[in-house]
């Protein structure tokens, strides 16, 4: 098994500066549509994802990691691309952006491959990421392009 090389990740963001920083990190994440939920009462999306460790690349391992991540102060959900209601769907997700509307609310957008998404309209910019475990080794690193 590859080397835990950076140890667990934590971070927040609450612009878009921050959210850039965490969208990195999230590059290339896979999440089955079930470990996704809109909690509307607690105005919260959570989810978790198998996080693909692009700071481990440096190191020389190809690692993914179990990482949870939430927004709060979310007021509303929307979906576009796949089926919510089909739990084994898995998406690969590939950026994750804020568009400031009415400061400091705006949308929070969750981009996947194959046109899928996710919209989150948000009072303000409030979301956090934590590896929940260790390491385990990826079967492939994810490739972009021409390569």
């Amino acid at each position: 098994m590859a080397p835990d090389v950076k140890g667990p990740l934590k971070l927040a963001a609450l612009d878009a500066d921050d959210l850039a920083v965490v969208s990195a990190h999230l590059q290339d994440a896979v999440a089955k549509v079930g470990d996704m939920a809109y909690l509307p009462k607690e105005k919260r999306f959570a989810m978790l994802v198998n996080r693909f460790d692009w700071t481990a690349v440096g190191e020389g391992a190809v690692l993914r990691r179990r990482t949870g991540i939430h927004f709060e102060r979310v007021l509303m959900a929307r979906t576009r691309g796949f089926n919510p209601h089909d739990g084994e769907t898995v998406l690969n997700l590939l950026t994750v952006e804020f568009e400031e509307r009415d400061v400091p609310s705006g949308l929070v957008t969750l981009y996947f491959s194959g046109d899928a998404a996710i919209e989150l309209e948000v009072e303000c910019l409030e979301m956090a990421l934590a590896d929940l475990g260790p390491a385990w080794p990826a079967r492939h690193r994810p490739r972009h392009g021409a390569t």
